[in-house]
């Protein structure tokens, strides 16, 4: 069986997993060859005893409906973890999580796997029926590898739309998360060549 990628965007509300929460997130899978294979969006219910980091929340106060489509309607955390793994466990294939950056998103994904379903974000090829193979992707380095793009540059802010799919980055998990599904999408189907500055 092929691999497939777990494209994932987290919204949350501070810098720490475990300190802080997790507000929500999106995943986009796309396929080896580049094609969106489904989607999945949650929003979670904070921690227990967790706190809102204020500098965070200064950020949301900017944005409030991505603070709206982060919090609205959220469900428990472990009952959420568990539909995600389910869901990504119904495609055919090995998935592989990818995120921009992978620094970033993948830290709160094994907090949040290592608390909900006592397994890591990544585990090594010894163990057998690990949910994700291979180690994650980050897409920030990918671009920057594709490209020659020095790291800094390698934001969305500076990204052509089209690599992008023309979908804005809204700060709403899912929608941030197609965006960066149709760019490593973009990559997949035009080279490891890439060169627009």
């Amino acid at each position: 069986m092929g691999q497939f990628y777990v494209v994932t965007d987290c919204e949350f509300d501070g810098p720490t997993p475990g300190e802080n929460s997790m507000l929500s997130f999106g995943s986009v899978a796309v396929s080896a060859g580049g094609s969106i294979l489904g989607e999945f969006e949650a929003v979670l219910e904070t921690l227990d005893g967790a706190a809102s980091d204020p500098s965070t929340m200064s950020f949301w106060e900017k944005h409030p409906e991505a603070w709206a489509a982060a919090t609205g309607n959220p469900e428990p955390a472990a009952t959420v973890i568990g539909r995600f793994v389910d869901w990504v466990k119904s495609f055919q294939g090995k998935p592989i999580f990818a995120a921009h950056p992978v620094s970033l998103d993948g830290a709160w994904f094994d907090y949040y796997l290592r608390r909900y379903m006592k397994r890591p974000l990544f585990e090594g090829p010894w163990v057998s029926d690990r949910l994700f193979h291979h180690a994650p992707l980050c897409l920030m380095s990918m671009v920057a590898g594709s490209t020659g793009r020095d790291h800094w540059e390698c934001d969305v802010e500076n990204y052509p739309t089209r690599w992008l799919g023309e979908v804005e980055h809204t700060h709403r998990a899912i929608d941030d998360a197609r965006g960066y599904a149709n760019l490593l999408s973009f990559f997949i189907q035009n080279g490891r060549a890439v060169r627009e500055f």
